[in-house]
């Protein structure tokens, strides 16, 4: 089973259908198996060759997710860059990977160029409705002058994607997933109900998201319809779902906080919305009410997991987040193992722990990812046992439901996206007036958690919060940056061994928590 198997099914069972919506445009999947093909022949003719890396930087539109298609056409590596990282930290996924080619928009042109220029012998694509800029080949002009491709029919067990994640000691690894990890979590979700053939998807997530990938990968294999926006507004998703009769979207908690309290949300028609499934961080319960009133229509599903896995562990259906399955507190789970991902909570042995007992959650299936782009110590760590280590701390109840409770490594998840504290600390130690600090998180109404910074200052050295800010936004995504930072002279609490105490950092901001994840 590979990516263009879906691909091929939705040609075949749904030609006519609509494939896919953005702006004006709108394409069937015949109009996409006319344009996937070329595309391939495309990359052929820029000394694409199978397994080379193809990266794309841009928002969501849809010459993204024919990228996407015409990769796995081609027999290429897609590569997808996060929108919210400085040029830097791109460049330095780019030169990781060794991708051959970067694919950009109008919003991305300029850094692209810059990135060309850093970094020898990469080419360059421009995906958007404006002439291509010197040095760049123009996207559509690419599919109109090359002939179609044969399907390079890739195995399972080849890569399809690297999907950059933070890293534990600084650096982003790079997540290597297969055509078999995606496709089958692909089928997991058709199983578990998801993405039907009579769906109308909103692609309001980044499409560089695995979250939001993982219901593009669905889509191909039932023939649904894929409806786009560039980015993710309010005011934007509450127009495209009334306008297009939207049955099911992936938000972030933050996105669906946003959108229930928005004023204008009483004005748009919002009863298509069938389902809005949400990840990447936990939910408030108070957001989690509101949106249930404010969208009386609609059914919540939660999805946990992690790139690593393609990405989905668990599912928290509609029917438990209601009734007897409420009063239970189900609706606070992560939700069950999900079809063909095997989920059991172990010991720092290993060992399986009782149910009700907090361990580290891990994973095994066919969704779990190949390993980190050469990498093979973190890889060895991460799949030990053959099982993928979470990293998050939870326990499972009698009926198998699991209830994430805490983080075993350092990571923050700030909006739905993963902060890895050593990668801020890595950046704040670097300050001149900083002679020691650490990074953890705090809870916050607006993002879940956000990134703070505790600093010890070098004696005799004046620094404020608003300059190690600073200092972190010229060298890191914004995201990743402190949102507050306590500074004082005094030596951070350390275990004896050395190591600094931040469960003692947290604990002021959490102790009047139920968890220690927000």
């Amino acid at each position: 089973m590979n990516i263009t198997h879906g691909f091929k099914r939705a040609l075949q069972i749904n030609s006519g259908g609509l494939a896919v919506v953005c702006g004006e445009r709108r394409k069937t999947w015949a109009d996409m198996g006319e344009r996937i093909p070329r595309l391939a022949g495309g990359l052929a003719r820029l000394g694409i060759a199978p397994g080379d890396r193809v990266a794309i930087l841009s928002l969501n539109s849809d010459r993204y997710l024919e990228t996407y298609l015409a990769a796995a056409w081609a027999g290429a590596v897609i590569v997808p860059l996060n929108i919210r990282w400085s040029p830097l930290e791109n460049e330095d996924a780019l030169r990781d990977c060794r991708a051959k080619l970067l694919i950009v928009d109008k919003a991305f042109a300029a850094v692209g160029s810059t990135l060309a220029g850093a970094i020898e012998g990469l080419g360059l694509v421009h995906a958007d409705d404006d002439a291509a800029p010197a040095g760049m080949r123009d996207y559509e002009g690419l599919i109109a002058e090359s002939d179609p491709v044969p399907d390079a029919m890739r195995k399972s067990e080849d890569l399809a994607g690297i999907f950059y994640t933070g890293g534990t000691t600084g650096r982003s690894k790079g997540v290597m997933l297969s055509h078999g990890n995606l496709m089958a979590n692909a089928l997991n979700a058709l199983g578990e109900g998801m993405f039907p053939p009579t769906c109308t998807y909103l692609h309001a997530a980044p499409m560089f998201h695995l979250a939001n990938g993982a219901a593009m990968y669905s889509l191909l294999l039932s023939g649904g319809t894929n409806v786009i926006i560039k980015a993710f507004t309010p005011e934007g998703v509450m127009e495209i779902i009334a306008r297009e009769k939207v049955t099911e979207v992936l938000l972030v908690p933050t996105m669906i906080q946003m959108l229930v309290d928005h004023p204008a949300l009483a004005a748009h028609d919002m009863s298509s919305l069938e389902y809005i499934i949400y990840g990447a961080s936990p939910i408030s319960e108070a957001v989690l009410d509101r949106a249930i009133a404010a969208l009386p229509g609609t059914k919540f599903r939660q999805a946990y997991g992690m790139t690593e896995l393609s990405p989905i562990a668990t599912l928290l259906h509609w029917h438990d987040h209601i009734g007897e399955a409420r009063a239970k507190g189900r609706h606070r789970s992560g939700g069950r193992a999900t079809l063909g991902c095997e989920v059991r909570i172990v010991d720092a042995e290993d060992r399986p722990v009782p149910l009700g007992t907090v361990g580290e959650i891990v994973a095994r299936g066919d969704n779990v990812m190949m390993g980190y782009w050469e990498r093979p110590e973190e890889t060895e760590r991460a799949l030990a046992g053959g099982w993928m280590h979470t990293g998050d701390g939870g326990y499972m109840d009698a009926d198998g439901f699991v209830y994430v409770v805490d983080r075993v490594k350092d990571m923050i998840i700030s909006g739905g996206e993963n902060v890895y504290s050593t990668e801020v600390e890595n950046v704040v130690a670097q300050h001149p007036a900083v002679a020691q600090c650490a990074v953890v998180g705090i809870p916050s109404e607006e993002w879940g958690e956000q990134v703070h910074a505790v600093v010890m200052r070098k004696p005799g050295a004046s620094v404020t919060a608003q300059e190690i800010i600073a200092f972190c936004k010229e060298r890191i995504a914004g995201y990743k940056c402190p949102r507050s930072v306590d500074i004082s002279d005094n030596p951070l609490p350390m275990s004896g061994a050395g190591k600094i105490l931040k469960r003692e950092l947290r604990r002021p901001f959490w102790d009047s928590k139920e968890r220690r994840v927000n």
